[in-house]
């Protein structure tokens, strides 16, 4: 798995860079690719979602940037202290977008497990709960079976942001992070892990069968 690291970028020019790995992956010229990123304070607006979700552009005093996305999901937010983390994967030869899901979640689940924190799927949506807080957000996009979009893990961003929409449907806002959890964790340390287990869950060989997902 090829790892790209991003300090920060806006939204559009992260959605640029994806379609230009998924054309490469496609044409067998770039191997399967983890970008690592964040961006500024910014909704998004999944295939599922609607302006009507967007409750207030302002949050704060701050601006927030509004823009619409082929993937899959509702609204969500994403900002500073969010690691975003965008999996460039080529499913071809094991074309499963549950799977696929899975193995997003499973990656978050094992790295929230290295800091003593028990996260869980929840029949609410896909993402990785705890408490019953949704402390990361998935959505996918599949192209001839090269899949973009991914996974945001919240680390110690807003979560005052989150008032602005109704985050992935959910009126009650249940949303917390790896901070209010009482886990303090750099994002080099927090990338450090999430890489650890890209590696593993992404190498097809290790895998496991989708009876045992």
């Amino acid at each position: 798995m090829k790892i790209i690291h991003h300090q920060r970028q806006i939204y559009p020019d992260s959605v640029r860079e994806q379609e230009l790995l998924v054309a490469t992956v496609l044409a067998g010229q770039a191997p399967s690719t983890l970008i690592l990123t964040e961006h500024p304070p910014t909704f998004t607006i999944g295939t599922s979602g609607s302006e009507a979700d967007i409750l207030h552009r302002v949050v704060g005093g701050e601006n927030i940037a509004v823009y619409p996305t082929g993937r899959g999901g509702e609204v969500t937010y994403h900002g500073p202290g969010q690691l975003v983390c965008y999996v460039v994967a080529d499913l071809r030869q094991l074309p499963d977008l549950h799977r696929h899901v899975w193995r997003l979640e499973e990656m978050v689940m094992r790295t929230l497990a290295d800091l003593n924190i028990d996260a869980v799927r929840d029949a609410r949506g896909i993402g990785v709960w705890v408490g019953g807080l949704k402390i990361a957000a998935a959505g996918v996009r599949c192209r001839k079976w090269i899949t973009f979009h991914g996974i945001a893990l919240n680390n110690n961003p807003d979560l005052s942001h989150f008032s602005g929409i109704v985050p992935c449907g959910m009126h009650d806002q249940p949303v917390t992070s790896i901070k209010q959890l009482g886990v303090n964790i750099t994002r080099d340390e927090l990338e450090e892990l999430l890489i650890h287990h890209c590696n593993q869950l992404f190498d097809p060989l290790l895998v496991p069968p989708l009876s045992m997902l």
